[in-house]
């Protein structure tokens, strides 16, 4: 199969997705699991979820929907029931991923702007609460999607492959519902995250001054201050999660509301397009978010930082000392020997 210009590149560009994302997606979920990162079980759940749903996106979005699909030409994954479903969960990972994003934001935001607020809202219970909730309306949700799809043709009665139907295009339940889908994702978390996110700057800009003028302190001796230590780390957490989604995401968001405003189309085949070549690259950054976080958190936590150190060096340490071992047990048989 022959491929464009931008169509090699993103086949090349995901192919080192997958391998970085999988084990290092994989790896972070076991660490976080563990414990003993410094962090609170709520916000620990919140990370374990993220990344939970950012390695569903790299195994469905990337390695079955980009990469499978390309090596296995009329197998099994092509056959439209199971295109079908796999359309539907490229859909719910995406939707899992973005929205505990935004719920992990919403639990930093009542944590560092409303004291009140934070006991009851910020706990482990919560956070179970709030993680299932998101997965069960976004799995129903995205049911129905299932039904939209139908047969890009049909060999000896077999369907094979999966594309909207006209009517998803055209019929007001449908149009109704793409839209209501287009609002949940991406545009009201995006905006939702940016929203949040400025709110919290206001607050800890207001709440700095306040504190630098009842303590009468300047700025370069705020270091020494525990609740400013402590919010710190909840604000490098934060913007570092947050900021990479606004970043990656935003390629996507502006195609989209470009593409929408000035309901620009291009075909499907024309790959020199430049409005094809925006979406694809749309695409690559946004899917580059669900790697991310193993690299925020490595920056941004010094003890996930050095459990991520001693999970990498473990398997050369134990190849080490096995040799040693080894050695020593051949030393010792040849001294039995030598007798």
């Amino acid at each position: 199969m022959e491929l464009s210009t931008i169509e090699q590149t993103a086949f090349i560009y995901y192919h080192f997705l997958a391998i970085f994302g999988v084990p290092a997606n994989f790896l972070t979920i076991v660490l976080l699991s563990r414990g003993g990162c410094g962090l609170s079980k709520g916000i620990t759940l919140y990370l374990v979820s993220m990344t939970t749903a950012d390695l569903l996106v790299i195994i469905f979005n990337v390695i079955i929907y980009y990469i499978l699909y390309y090596y296995s030409p009329f197998s099994p994954l092509d056959y439209t029931p199971i295109t079908s479903m796999n359309e539907v969960i490229n859909y719910m990972a995406l939707d899992y991923s973005v929205w505990l994003t935004v719920a992990f934001t919403v639990d930093r935001f009542v944590l560092i702007c409303s004291p009140k607020f934070r006991e009851m809202y910020c706990r482990e219970k919560t956070a179970a609460v709030v993680i299932v909730t998101v997965c069960v309306v976004f799995c129903f949700k995205n049911i129905p999607l299932y039904f939209a799809f139908e047969p890009i043709y049909i060999i000896n009665n077999v369907e094979w492959g999966a594309q909207f139907k006209p009517t998803y295009f055209t019929l007001p339940g449908w149009v109704t519902f793409d839209w209501f889908g287009t609002i949940l994702n991406p545009l009201l978390p995006y905006f939702l995250i940016l929203l949040l996110n400025a709110l919290t700057v206001r607050h800890i800009v207001m709440a700095n001054r306040t504190r630098r003028a009842l303590q009468g302190q300047r700025n370069n001796q705020n270091s020494d201050d525990p609740e400013m230590q402590s919010r710190r780390k909840s604000i490098i957490l934060l913007f570092s999660i947050s900021g990479s989604f606004i970043v990656l995401w935003m390629p996507y968001v502006v195609f989209f509301l470009v593409s929408r405003i000035t309901n620009s189309h291009y075909e499907p085949d024309e790959y020199t397009d430049p409005l094809h070549i925006a979406d694809y690259t749309g695409d690559m950054f946004q899917l580059l978010s669900s790697c991310t976080n193993t690299c925020i958190y490595a920056l941004a936590q010094t003890k996930f930082r050095e459990k991520l150190r001693n999970a990498i060096m473990y398997p050369f340490i134990a190849i080490v000392t096995y040799g040693k071992l080894a050695k020593k047990f051949e030393t010792k048989q040849n001294e039995v020997h030598s007798y």
